[in-house]
């Protein structure tokens, strides 16, 4: 990879696109953006460098835009603004790779159309994850693209921590654990090591906390085991997502209820969660702000269950070295996070109240990491508590460049 190469990564949500350039041999960010509201009311892009300032803006208000249209203005916006840069590839973010893909992969039409047999298992996610990577084959069909899965970091779990107890007919079809956030597991698993090298062989619970949310237990860097399951709603209560939820509720809300598939899948995936029980937000921000009884009770149940799950998670490493927070709640939320460690002392957590509390993003633990990358538990705490940045598109971006430099 040469200084003047570069490589877009590009995360598709169901109504969003989010994309980053990195370039040259470090994968230094030089330009990243977003297009927010895709399909309804006024689609909004804007875009920056590597500073933060604001380098491209523009709003769709003659219509709705579609994945399509927004990729074909990305790619027009991105060779207007490559100042010389060369992209060698394309990086997408794939939630789902089923048990057939365990890495990175390149990706062309052939292998769309197995992954498109795979929309059942994330039907929410995984339509907008490919509409790109098809918008790209026919506009820049010489650009390789690169697919990483966000289940491919799980695929090596123990048997049993990925299997139902189900009938082996079932479970055959494709009915398992599969766990999610993989990219931002693996991005801590190469990071924490070297913030804290006696860490590298240890036992970790990783905590990506955000409008998606879950937990991984990691042994030296290794997916043991997961909060999510066969899909992406199970596990913690997340911003609309009602985390891990009794079968036979679903049973009731059809049977007793009258409520069809689409309404119970509305439900779990759009109405519940911090939204549902506080009535008022998904945002963990709104909700600390509100003195509304209903955001407390919101927030008390979210940290309960991530203490149910860090216990339960702990057990199945059989010990714990390591706590670490990420994604937006876990970067940004300092009272979430005092909340866990204070419920989490009788794993031997002992938190720093002062760098917990210190700015979030302000400081980096040492030189040569990722900003924001700090240790916040006390000196004599037996488990060492970690904030580290989520940064997913960056995995991307080495996955990428190891796979083109192979080729």
């Amino acid at each position: 990879m040469q200084a003047n190469d570069s490589i877009i990564v590009i995360n598709a949500g169901s109504s969003s696109i989010k994309f980053s350039m990195y370039s040259g041999p470090a994968l230094d960010l030089t330009l990243r953006g977003k297009i927010e509201n895709l399909y309804s009311g006024v689609a909004r892009f804007v875009a920056q460098d590597a500073q933060g300032a604001v380098v491209g803006e523009r709003q769709w208000r003659d219509g709705p835009l579609d994945h399509q249209g927004g990729m074909r203005f990305l790619v027009d916006f991105a060779q207007t603004h490559l100042d010389g840069h060369r992209v060698v590839a394309v990086g997408h973010r794939i939630v789902h790779g089923g048990v057939a893909h365990s890495g990175p992969q390149r990706l062309d039409a052939a292998l769309v159309d197995e992954l498109e047999k795979l929309v059942p298992l994330a039907p929410l996610h995984l339509p907008h994850n490919l509409a790109p990577v098809r918008s790209v084959l026919a506009m820049a069909p010489h650009v390789p693209q690169i697919g990483c899965f966000d289940t491919a970091f799980h695929v090596g779990q123990p048997a049993e921590a990925q299997e139902f107890a189900l009938p082996a007919r079932i479970t055959d079809m494709g009915v398992r654990r599969y766990g999610f956030h993989g990219l931002s597991y693996e991005y801590i698993a190469s990071v924490l090591p070297k913030a804290e090298p006696a860490l590298s062989k240890a036992k970790v619970v990783a905590a990506h906390l955000g409008n998606g949310a879950s937990m991984c237990a990691m042994k030296a860097g290794r997916s043991m085991a997961s909060t999510m399951g066969f899909t992406a709603v199970d596990g913690l209560p997340m911003g609309t997502r009602c985390g891990a939820l009794d079968p036979g509720v679903v049973l009731y809300l059809m049977q007793e209820l009258g409520m069809d598939v689409a309404a119970v899948q509305k439900l779990m995936y759009q109405e519940s969660g911090l939204l549902g029980v506080s009535g008022i937000s998904s945002d963990m921000r709104t909700l600390e702000q509100s003195d509304d009884p209903r955001a407390k009770e919101a927030i008390a149940l979210m940290v309960y269950r991530i203490g149910r799950e860090l216990g339960s998670l702990a057990a199945a490493l059989g010990g714990l070295d390591a706590l670490v927070f990420s994604g937006g709640i876990g970067e940004n939320s300092a009272a979430l996070r005092a909340a866990v460690c204070r419920d989490a002392a009788w794993l031997g957590v002992q938190l720093d109240t002062a760098a917990n509390a210190a700015g979030d993003m302000a400081v980096s633990a040492a030189p040569g990491l990722p900003r924001g990358v700090r240790r916040i538990s006390a000196a004599d705490s037996k488990v060492a508590v970690w904030v580290v940045p989520a940064n997913e598109e960056l995995m991307i971006a080495q996955h990428a460049l190891e796979l083109v430099e192979a080729a």
